[in-house]
């Protein structure tokens, strides 16, 4: 089995959550100046996103949403997992550690990431910038989490690791035109297992 550089063995990974637990509405809160405020602020309306900033807490690594599940899909069954992961209207939010928003880009400028195909660039991010996340509680929309936050002080992918998801998502061959077996094809067959396409759960059963 192979492992992202830099990162711990896919054997000590948990199953993600599928809801945001109190400890990680905390974790989010606590990206905002007024953590306090922020968390009662979002509590009292659990089914309202919430606009944060990055840089501090986590950094954010935006995508469109092929990419992005192809990426996911990796870092879960190749890899060492990841940390929270959100979809919003139609592009895939990765949590990633501070100072990947900085680092990454040129680790892909270095790996010549226009090379690789059609794929696009991923917007990184960082120190200065805000993203919106899905509500704490599910909600139909197109918002909401596929690996719920769920600890005060989660583990986040940093540049490296994602640097080599990003770059194997790209350059591995895409199964073939079968949307029953091409995960880029039918986003369900990797994602979304069952009939509904908005349940709030990431498939960890390919997991190794």
């Amino acid at each position: 089995m192979t492992t992202a550089p830099g990162c711990p063995s896919p054997d000590t990974r948990t199953a993600p959550a599928t809801h945001v637990t109190p400890q990680g509405a905390a974790w989010l809160a606590s990206a905002s100046a007024r953590p306090q405020r922020t968390l009662a602020l979002w509590q009292a309306r659990p089914a309202s996103p919430a606009a944060l900033p990055c840089g501090t807490a986590f950094d954010v690594v935006n995508v469109p949403l092929v990419l992005g599940r192809r990426v996911l899909d990796l870092l879960w069954t190749e890899g060492p997992g990841s940390g929270p992961v959100a979809v919003h209207r139609g592009r895939l939010l990765l949590f990633a550690a501070p100072g990947t928003a900085q680092r990454l880009p040129a680790l892909l400028a270095w790996e010549e990431w226009g090379g690789c195909g059609a794929a696009p660039a991923p917007l990184c991010h960082g120190l200065g910038d805000a993203v919106t996340v899905p509500p704490l509680a599910a909600a139909p929309g197109t918002s909401r989490w596929l690996v719920a936050p769920d600890a005060r002080a989660p583990w986040l992918p940093g540049p490296e690791a994602l640097l080599w998801a990003f770059v194997r998502a790209a350059r591995t061959p895409r199964p073939g035109p079968d949307p029953r077996t091409d995960p880029l094809t039918d986003l369900r067959v990797s994602i979304f297992p069952s009939a509904d396409p908005d349940a709030n759960v990431y498939d960890v059963s390919r997991r190794r």
